[in-house]
Parts: C-alpha cells; structure tokens; sequence
C-alpha cells in the first residue's frame, strides 16, 4: 500500500509532527504529550504515556490536518533565519512573560489570600508561581544577554571556540526549561487541570484561566527554541 507523504507516521516524532503542523500543539495540548522538552520522541513513545493507542492519535492527527490544511502554509520558523527566529522569541514570548507575570503574580497573590484558608492547595500554587516567575524571568535575561548574542556572533564567524561556549549555555538552557516544566505540571495538577471548583468567584476563575494560557505560550516559546533553535547549534558537526 502506498504511504501518503502528507500524513503523519507511526515513525514521526512528535515535535517533527507539531514543526510540520502547528495545529498539532493544542492537541498535544489536550492529551496531556509534552511536545516541547519532550518532543524529541517518537509518537508511539508519547502514546504509551498518555495511555492511547499511537494509531489513534494519528488519526485524530491526519483528521485534523485534513480539515485545516491552511494552518500548515503559516510561518515556517524551520526556514527563518536565527536572527529572525531570535527575534520573534524575545519580541513575543518574552515579552509576553514580562508584561504577563507580574499580573498573574497580583492575581495568584490575591486570590491564595482571600481563598487559602478554605483551598489551601492556592498557597501551594502561590508558591511554586513565584518560583516559576523568578526562573522564566532570569532565564529570558541570560538569553538576550548572553546566548542570542553567541549565536548570532557564530553565524558570522562560525569559530569553534564560541560554539564550545555555546553549547554548554544551551544545555543550561534547555535544563531550565525542564525545570520550568515541572513547575508547570505541578500547577496543572494541584488546579486539577485549571479547572475552578464550583464557588469560586471571578478572580479566582480569571487567575486559573491566566495560568492556562502562560503554560500553552511557555510550550510554545520552549518548542520553537528546544526543537528549532537550539539544534542548529548542537547538532553540528564539522566545523
């Protein structure tokens, strides 16, 4: 039988699956499969942790594809230049986290006061946010500081020495983002998937909606730098 070039593999990898159909990140998204840190796996790797049959997720994969074809023709950051990629990072997602955290952190604040005695899993949530905001906000200054600027100068001169260094950083970097991952996750399941329990009251609705969205523009931002940035550099091989 003849393989359909245009569909997804049992053999892909589930961040080749998501850099090929964006689409593909909130489903990922909503079966619970990290295709950020993660990615780099084969599908049927992610489908035996997420407890569903590999084949299903490819169907429900090239289903989704087939409906929305037009989602495959946007942005191609595989074809963009480092300079342009760096670029969208820091002139979206970082500033996203700069102006987003610090109104995450009034509501998170406001709401484990007013609420913590009666849910007390919200100071438990208070406390690993700040954590979260700390790293992601170090994290975006040590990039535009130190690692952008080391990328960009080995793409001029492409010396072995600034490589060196630089691979060392990125694999900083991507243990950060783990780490960042787990906080995440952590979030996720002491708000039971960021569902609010029947008496909360807007705030607190509002500040479970708010953590959602920072963790699906943090897998994003960590997908387009773990899977598409990074590797230009840590995966060469002759100088």
């Amino acid at each position: 039988m003849d393989i359909n070039p245009l569909e997804f593999q049992i053999t892909d990898r589930v961040r080749d699956i998501v850099l090929r159909f964006p689409k593909a990140a909130d489903y990922f998204r909503q079966r619970k499969i990290d295709f950020c840190c993660g990615g780099n796996r084969p599908i049927t790797e992610a489908a035996e942790e997420s407890g569903v049959p590999a084949e299903r997720l490819l169907d429900e994969l090239n289903r989704m594809m087939a409906e929305h074809p037009h989602t495959t023709e946007g942005e191609n950051w595989l074809q963009a230049s480092s300079a342009d990629l760096v670029k969208h990072i820091v002139g979206k997602h970082h500033r996203y986290l700069r102006e987003e955290l610090p109104e995450i952190q009034k509501y998170v604040t406001k709401v484990s006061r007013v609420h913590g005695e009666g849910d007390p899993h919200l100071l438990e949530v208070a406390r690993l946010f700040g954590e979260l905001r700390r790293e992601l906000l170090e994290h975006t200054d040590k990039e535009e500081a130190e690692v952008f600027p080391k990328m960009l100068n080995w793409d001029a001169g492409r010396e072995p020495e600034v490589l060196g260094k630089l691979q060392v950083a990125i694999a900083d970097l991507e243990s950060e983002h783990d780490g960042a991952g787990n906080i995440l996750k952590q979030l996720r399941e002491l708000t039971e998937d960021f569902q609010p329990p029947t008496h909360a009251c807007t705030t607190y609705r509002l500040t479970y909606a708010r953590l959602e969205e920072l963790e699906g523009m943090t897998f994003t931002h960590v997908h387009l730098e773990n899977n598409v940035l990074f590797p230009r550099y840590t995966e060469v091989r002759d100088i």
